[in-house]
């Protein structure tokens, strides 16, 4: 037995660090708390696993209401598949010979797996690839102000979906967007023009699908949309308290550090790099919230060292060998950067899942 391996019923504080550890009740509530706000404004909710890869995870979530679940990558979704996940959302412009054979076969076993597109030239592969063979189903990506995928205009949304209806092999599923936080009146706008044009041509648009977790409960606020997708909401990060989505302590997700070494009075180093805590910043100037040192600031990511900047802190400083708790800004990333997650109740070990769907990047 590997004595460094972590079993339930182990102390938190005897774990081998840098590891990310999963706050049981913090997670079943942050599930529960978006799934009766949805089901309280009758909007179908479909998680996106991208946030945690985990398939006890999206079980969970799934018994709690959800409605499907989005994925990334045709490899995520293969891996979901194979877990018995039947209503399965790709949101990412599929292109190239050896993905959409594997799409395709994945479309033989499922009954509703959708995926998207935003220009005519993924259409055209899709259709050349479905023709003559069971029909796949493609929503339009519309570009409602994120200003990343999408077609940019409702006129466009409509042309594509003219060249989805027309083609041998695809049906056409409706509308959705990945849009900017805290803009649900331009969303409605650009959805309700889109689906006028639709209504004026008799295309029939069955899901209208919106997106977010930074702004997740103004959902309601965009009726033209039938489901809203989030994925960060599950875990929750330092982004997400900062857009005013949770608090600090509805923060599911910890990395447990240790300090290695003190070199000065105002410096510490952490065993957690960019290997652990990730070098995303997400707008903000450190790599994550110390939760017992709220004033110290992780300056610097090295692959295997952080450097912890202890100048603002008064009072005493951490020591060498004390463990510390990080909120990371970017929970997701963090997710794929590890094998398995470790998941607690009061500081004793639950259970320990595989990040099954970790490296499923295409």
């Amino acid at each position: 037995m590997n004595p460094l391996k972590p079993k339930p019923g182990d102390a938190l504080d005897t774990l081998s660090t840098p590891v990310p550890v999963i706050d049981e009740d913090v997670m079943a509530g942050n599930i529960a708390r978006v799934q009766a706000y949805m089901d309280q404004h009758k909007i179908a909710f479909r998680p996106h696993i991208k946030t945690h890869k985990v398939v006890a995870i999206a079980e969970a979530q799934r018994a709690a209401g959800a409605r499907g679940i989005n994925c990334q990558k045709i490899t995520e979704a293969e891996i979901f598949a194979n877990a018995g996940f039947d209503d399965i959302l790709i949101t990412y412009n599929i292109l190239g010979r050896e993905k959409i054979a594997r799409l395709a076969a994945l479309n033989q076993r499922l009954s509703a797996l959708k995926v998207t597109a935003d220009s005519a030239v993924t259409v055209d592969g899709l259709a050349q690839a479905f023709s003559g063979s069971k029909p796949l189903t493609v929503l339009v990506e519309c570009d409602t102000g994120g200003g990343r995928c999408g077609v940019q205009t409702p006129t466009d949304a409509l042309a594509l979906a003219r060249q989805i209806t027309r083609a041998e092999g695809l049906t056409f599923g409706g509308l959705m967007t990945y849009p900017k936080p805290k803009s649900a009146a331009a969303i409605e706008s650009w959805f309700s023009e889109a689906l006028s044009l639709l209504r004026a041509e008799g295309i029939p648009c069955p899901i209208v699908s919106n997106a977010g977790t930074p702004s997740l409960f103004e959902a309601h606020e965009v009726p033209s949309a039938t489901e809203h997708r989030a994925g960060t909401y599950v875990y929750n990060d330092r982004s997400m308290v900062r857009a005013g989505h949770c608090t600090i302590d509805q923060c599911a997700m910890h990395i447990l550090v240790t300090v290695v070494s003190c070199p000065t009075e105002d410096r510490a180093i952490i065993d957690a790099g960019s290997k652990t805590l990730t070098s995303d910043l997400l707008g903000f100037s450190d790599y994550g919230h110390i939760l017992e040192y709220p004033d110290a600031v992780i300056r610097a990511l090295s692959e295997e060292h952080g450097t912890v900047d202890l100048s603002r802190c008064s009072g005493p400083r951490p020591k060498i060998g004390d463990r510390l708790r990080i909120v990371p800004n970017h929970t997701c990333v963090v997710s794929n950067l590890f094998d398995e997650m470790i998941f607690h109740r009061v500081g004793r070990v639950t259970r320990i899942e595989p990040v099954a769907a970790r490296g499923m990047v295409w």
